[in-house]
């Protein structure tokens, strides 16, 4: 066993074992929060699920992951494990035994595994309640040392030995009904190799720009490609999940980030994940909430930063996308547009509202901890950013851009008359007109327009957002502040997606200065505690899920235009 390692090492504590297209991965994290002793297959199909226990029989044995390939290590023993397409992976092991278990040790009419040995092939089969799927094994060298569990009902062990003292190797794979026999059509060394090549080329075609002062762009980028996902269930594309832990979905803002991140390296992958929640509109033109394998949840929704994310996704594409999918998006952009002027405007306001704080992405941030729904100046700033948007394509289109031109117009000026009191936005119930003002860096997220704001405003925002500003970098809520909390998500906690809209307005706004101080920030933040969904304002440690693919985008977006202004002199 001479297999090289192929790419960064990562904690599999944080990171899952994955491959480009699969909905498995091998991790410890079980559900929400929770990590098993033992590290297991997982797949993602109808929900999270930890399906087989995947044991050592040498309790305490040192994981090594890479992108290619994940290992066991105790003493003179190994185990390896290396992916054989999206829905197969292959385990070999020398002194080194393990023991395969059904993680769900009950079996009901309605839920748990199921153990059997399959009279056409002589492989044993894990039957997955959960999942709706089956696991073979196949031995592919060495012998079972023992079966246990097999036609097992009610409570048992179902498990199969693989013992140490001789040489074994297995294929796992994930199906429906039936398949045909396994048979390896590679090597277990020629499948790392191919794996660690694909991997090579997904970040060389992502991070080309790469070097000793981006010293994570290699493991943002594995994020993403192991993330990804293959058409299944209601996702109708190839999908880069938020994560391949508890939060594996595709929410209908946090696409936006990954299609940027992708734009220039994988254009097609990006244009799908640009698309893929409009594929779920509804007939009044709203997205989802998000969408996974089994699920789409219309309940809430998300903020229209998809203008915004448009523009910034076109300017990266190397190549421009023909006029039939110019027309497709123009359309599906402005049936999203037309959802918040005529769905979510009170009569006689001009404005629109978010009916919850999760419609807004910062669920419990502190601008509704008064009202729930709230006319916000985000929620204006972006839709005017996408009108904008709206005009020139249909410029571009031949279609009429008026339209969109004066109700861009329209919701600026009521956003500066209605929302601005001088130094800062408030936020106002389109209930009862009571405006209030928070400390939430949302309230300032305006800035996202850029140039397109009045310099006065501009730079009142941009001294406000200073006062955010930690030596981590964007604090949600002020530290300082009665309601900061260290770990509550809107409320304190620095996030990849206000950093990125914050920088990139600041920048365009012409307040470079302060629009590299973030980055640089936020890129170190990166660089010391990794991809976490979000991460504590004061020290930096990452929080919640650890391996979230916006996070992931927001360092690459990031780090690509701070190295192509160090190119450029910029």
């Amino acid at each position: 066993m001479t297999v090289a390692p192929s790419g960064p090492e990562f904690s599999i504590q944080d990171i899952p074992f994955s491959y480009r297209g699969s909905w498995l991965n091998i991790s410890p994290v079980v559900a929400e929060k929770t990590y098993a002793d033992d590290l297991h297959l997982v797949s993602h199909q109808t929900g999270l699920h930890p399906v087989l226990r995947l044991a050592p029989e040498v309790p305490g044995a040192t994981v090594v992951a890479t992108p290619a390939l994940l290992s066991w290590r105790a003493g003179p023993g190994r185990i390896d494990a290396v992916y054989d397409g999206p829905d197969t992976l292959r385990i070999r092991g020398r002194r080194l035994g393990l023991r395969v278990t059904a993680a769900a040790s009950t079996l009901t009419p309605f839920s748990g595994t199921y153990l059997y040995l399959d009279p056409v092939d002589g492989a044993h089969v894990f039957t997955s309640y959960e999942t709706g799927r089956r696991y073979r094994i196949t031995v592919l060298a060495g012998a079972l040392r023992r079966a246990g569990g097999v036609e097992a009902l009610g409570t048992a062990d179902r498990f199969l030995d693989l013992a140490g003292d001789q040489p074994w190797e297995i294929a796992i794979e994930e199906y429906a009904t039936a398949r045909r026999p396994y048979t390896a059509s590679a090597t277990f060394d020629r499948l790392c190799h191919d794996r660690g090549g694909e991997f090579g080329a997904f970040v060389d075609a992502v991070a080309p720009w790469r070097g000793p002062d981006t010293p994570s762009a290699e493991l943002a980028a594995y994020v993403l490609w192991s993330a990804t996902v293959g058409p299944a269930g209601f996702v109708t594309r190839p999908a880069v999940l938020m994560s391949k832990h508890w939060m594996d979905k595709v929410w209908s803002w946090d696409h936006c980030f990954n299609a940027i991140a992708l734009a220039a390296g994988d254009p097609e992958l990006a244009w799908h994940q640009f698309h893929l929640p409009f594929d779920h509109q509804d007939e009044a033109g709203a997205l989802p909430d998000s969408v996974t394998h089994s699920e789409v949840l219309h309940n809430y929704v998300k903020p229209p930063i998809h203008g915004w994310a448009l523009r910034h996704l076109r300017r990266r594409l190397p190549q421009p996308p023909d006029r039939a999918a110019l027309a497709q998006t123009y359309d599906r952009l402005s049936r999203w547009t037309g959802f918040w002027l005529d769905a979510r405007r009170a009569p006689g306001h001009d404005l629109p509202h978010y009916q919850h704080g999760n419609d807004s992405g910062w669920d419990n941030a502190t601008t509704f901890d008064g009202d729930r729904g709230l006319e916000t100046a985000d929620l204006a700033a972006f839709l005017v950013s996408q009108l904008t948007c709206l005009a020139d394509l249909a410029t571009e289109l031949g279609e009429p851009a008026a339209r969109w031109s004066r109700e861009a117009d329209r919701i600026r000026t009521a956003m500066l008359r209605d929302l601005w009191d001088g130094e800062r936005f408030t936020a106002r119930s389109p209930h009862t007109g009571r405006r209030r003002t928070s400390r939430s860096l949302l309230d300032l997220m305006p800035v996202a327009l850029g140039a397109d704001l009045p310099t006065r405003v501009s730079d009142a925002l941009a001294r406000s957002i200073g006062a955010h500003l930690t030596t981590h970098g964007l604090a949600t809520e002020p530290t300082d502040s009665a309601h900061y909390v260290a770990d509550g998500y809107w409320r304190g906690p620095i996030w990849a997606p206000s950093t990125v809209l914050v920088e990139d307005g600041l920048r365009r706004a012409g307040h470079t200065g302060i629009a590299d101080d973030i980055s640089r920030r936020f890129l170190a933040l990166c660089e010391k505690s990794g991809f976490a969904e979000n991460f504590d304002a004061e020290t930096g440690a990452g929080l919640r899920d650890r391996a979230y693919t916006w996070t992931a985008s927001s360092y690459l977006i990031l780090a690509a235009a701070q190295e192509e202004r160090r190119v450029s002199g910029g």
